[in-house]
């Protein structure tokens, strides 16, 4: 789903002029936030890539969402009564711009000029985000190892107007995320290879 407005240059207007705004670094493998504190606070993917994970009785994770870059998160926008709690985990190097939405609906500090910025483009950032929710949702009711990867390959096939994708995690985390075992998707991806279905290169996927 393409967003109405220039995602890119408003973030770095944000950055510059609101003081309400912390950008944060985290490394590989770090916790950027955790949904169980209840924060009224969103955040932005500025580089690198995360997850929405969390972890069943056994200890297994699973991979609940994949953030890219320029897409909005946080407690504000997930309200989680259970539990089981969420973490937003660090996939890659990520820079997050952080920003308190309490804040936003009730600045009158004419110096945050911008806060009324934020809440007018906020709908579509997180429309964008539910139209890829909303794909997740429909791709898990599959239940054959083959229509769930053959959808998900269609839909970033779709995404990057390109036959040729690549898949955004390993395969592992590929398996999670669609919530099949790993060796029966190793298996179909094989399959698919020798039917000529696709070709397959490492995270590379030609759609034949």
């Amino acid at each position: 789903m393409k967003r109405n407005f220039d995602v890119d240059n408003f973030i770095k207007r944000l950055q510059s002029h609101c003081r309400l705004c912390e950008t944060k670094e985290f490394q590989e493998g770090e916790v950027i936030t955790t949904f169980l504190l209840r924060r009224n606070q969103f955040c932005i993917l500025l580089e690198g890539e995360a997850q929405l994970i969390t972890y069943d009785i056994e200890g297994n994770k699973k991979i609940l969402y994949y953030y890219k870059k320029n897409e909005i998160f946080g407690e504000a926008l997930f309200k989680v009564h259970m539990n089981k709690e969420l973490f937003v985990l660090a996939k890659k190097k990520c820079k997050v711009l952080f920003y308190p939405y309490d804040t936003a609906e009730n600045c009158t500090d004419s110096s945050c000029f911008f806060h009324l910025e934020i809440l007018r483009n906020l709908p579509d950032l997180i429309l964008h985000n539910i139209a890829e929710q909303n794909f997740r949702m429909i791709l898990l009711t599959y239940k054959g190892v083959r229509d769930k990867l053959l959808t998900y390959f269609n839909y970033l096939s779709l995404e990057s107007s390109s036959k040729t994708i690549e898949i955004p995690f390993s395969l592992t985390d590929l398996a999670d995320y669609l919530m099949i075992e790993r060796t029966a998707m190793m298996r179909e991806l094989k399959r698919l290879q020798d039917e000529n279905i696709i070709r397959k290169n490492k995270n590379k996927i030609i759609l034949l």
